[in-house]
């Protein structure tokens, strides 16, 4: 028999725990009887992200708390007067406060879910509030779907709602904001704890992720302003390559292509991010739905046909911008492309001609030397023969000849060889430009 093995004797990866505890994280919350549940969102940015966990410290200094579950991005505090729940997020951080209810109480319209938090500290949250929701969860012993539905007017708000979890709970809400809240009202007829918990998260969520999603609508709207002026500066510079009859003018309309170019370029860095956040955004919130497993109410409209009615188009906008300027942003690149490709054809014709005019100059240059090629074996023939007389004079004592005779010998023999040299060191230089490789 071979020794057991025990897992403590092998290496466990760093992160094993770690991803094994987010794949749990921020599980719902057992909701039983009657709950008022008031979720904010503060949307922040990444930097706030240690400011948001230091202010969680101070909401325990007024408080008894007892932490439940708690990490880097999850935290679930629990005291007498309420339970607290915070997730941080990677540009918000969100905030569910949960406080149960008396069956048949009657909830003032300003009455939270967080009263009993000390207001210093909810004016100590870093980050702009984004979202504010109600959610209570009744029973529908208390209040019935009936009497909910029996107090809807024609001319009034636009009621949504819908039978969800297999028709176990009514959900109505007309995702307006009074005092400050969007409000859901949950009725419970048949859900579990769990199931009650599920819900009002997704409901939670479905209004957060709302109106995230619909922060690109805003960026979508004045990029389409700038776009409509970028696609019609492209077209008139389009006229501009036509029409240019120089290379100074396609020089200037490069220049200007150049300048449009980086704008479009920046415009697509400073939004992709949020349209593309907006479109996770929106997937979530689909899901949500889904998730809901709603059944229509008679005469009133679901979460999800509200949703493709309201926030699909706004979310088609930013996906019709977004291509918009991933479009633009190629035309610009091929035309830019194009424009270049002339300048440099142009550039090379002029290269061309630079390149005869200075062979031009060469072989004028040759000629003009082989004219004077003949003073030159004129001039070094006399210059050799005055060296000749100054050497027929300094041996006149000893040959006793004539100088003028030897001087008058050496002038043909010296023109010949200079003629010779001469002839001969241009065939080489020829032969050697020949071989050079062009």
């Amino acid at each position: 028999m071979h020794p057991r093995l025990t897992l403590a004797e092998l290496e466990e990866h760093p992160l094993r725990q770690r991803l094994n505890n987010e794949f749990h994280a921020r599980p719902p919350v057992p909701l039983l009887g009657a709950v008022l549940v008031s979720h904010l969102v503060f949307k922040h940015s990444a930097e706030k992200a240690a400011a948001a966990r230091d202010n969680l410290a101070k909401l325990c200094q007024g408080h008894l708390c007892n932490s439940i579950d708690s990490s880097d991005s999850h935290l679930m505090i629990e005291t007498g007067a309420f339970r607290m729940r915070w997730e941080l997020h990677t540009e918000f951080s969100s905030y569910t406060f949960f406080r149960p209810l008396e069956t048949g109480e009657q909830l003032h319209p300003d009455a939270t879910a967080f009263d009993a938090v000390h207001p210093e500290w909810l004016h100590g949250i870093p980050g702009k509030l984004i979202v504010a929701t109600h959610v209570e969860l009744r029973s529908t012993d208390e209040i019935s779907p009936q009497s909910v539905l029996a107090g809807l007017t024609p001319n009034g708000r636009t009621m949504v709602a819908a039978k969800v979890a297999d028709d176990a709970a009514w959900i109505f809400t007309d995702f307006k904001i009074d005092n400050g809240f969007s409000r859901f009202l949950v009725l419970n007829e048949g859900m579990t704890q769990r199931q009650a918990g599920r819900t009002v998260q997704r409901l939670v969520e479905i209004e957060t992720y709302r109106l995230m999603a619909l922060l690109g609508l805003p960026v979508a709207k004045e990029v389409g302003k700038w776009l409509y002026t970028g696609e019609k500066q492209l077209a008139e510079l389009m006229d501009c390559i036509g029409q240019a009859r120089s290379p100074n003018d396609e020089r200037e309309v490069l220049g200007i292509l150049s300048k449009l170019a980086a704008e479009v370029e920046h415009s697509v860095a400073s939004t992709t991010f949020r349209f593309g956040a907006s479109h996770a955004y929106h997937g979530l919130v689909m899901q949500r739905i889904e998730e809901l497993r709603e059944s229509r109410i008679s005469g009133l409209p679901t979460f999800e046909e509200f949703m493709l009615r309201r926030l699909l188009p706004a979310m088609n906008t930013c996906e019709a911008i977004s291509r918009r300027q991933e479009e633009l942003s190629g035309r610009v690149a091929r035309n830019s492309q194009l424009l270049r490709t002339r300048v440099d054809i142009e550039l090379e014709r002029q290269n061309q001609e630079l390149l005869g005019q200075m062979n031009n100059r060469a072989r004028l240059q040759l000629r003009l030397q082989e004219t004077v090629e003949g003073l030159s074996v004129v001039v070094l023939t006399y210059y050799g023969s005055q060296l000749v007389q100054y050497l027929a004079k300094g041996t006149k004592e000893l040959h006793h000849l004539n100088t003028d005779v030897i001087t008058a010998v050496s002038i043909p023999l010296i023109a010949g060889l200079v003629a010779w040299g001469t002839g001969r060191m241009r065939k080489k230089l020829a032969a050697e430009a020949g071989d050079a490789p062009h």
